[in-house]
């Protein structure tokens, strides 16, 4: 493929959501606000009461502790689609398992987390 080649979903990707998941959130938050200047809020319900902070894009990262005990640390990032179902809906078709089909998170909007290639991959609609 050559630049500028248009294939279907093609899109422009943005992270929508970072989320961390480790057992010593305190010193992760300690670390991301040192190293990259975020500023974290207090624990969020809606997102597993992780620690938030804002980026200037707009985007989000987040750090929380396992929220069951089979949950191991991972970083997972959530990519930002028009559509959740379709995409989810086009990701089974091509072969991933859905670990967690879309699912309303408060005000945040909807995300599920697919699995292909051994890698969770999360998706998320505003």
């Amino acid at each position: 493929m050559t630049p500028g080649d248009e294939t279907e979903g093609n899109s422009e990707m943005t992270v929508h959501y970072l989320e961390i998941v480790s057992n010593d959130v305190d010193t992760l938050t300690a670390l991301y606000q040192r190293m990259h200047g975020l500023s974290f809020g207090p624990p969020d319900p809606d997102l597993g009461q992780a620690r938030v902070a804002t980026r200037a894009d707009g985007s989000l990262v987040g750090i929380r502790k396992p929220l069951a005990a089979h949950e191991q640390p991972i970083m997972r990032t959530y990519l930002a689609v028009e559509d959740i179902q379709q995409a989810v809906k086009k990701a089974e078709e091509l072969g991933a398992t859905i670990a967690y089909p879309p699912t309303r998170q408060g005000q945040r909007g909807t995300f599920a987390i697919v699995i292909q290639g051994d890698v969770q991959h999360g998706l998320w609609q505003r």
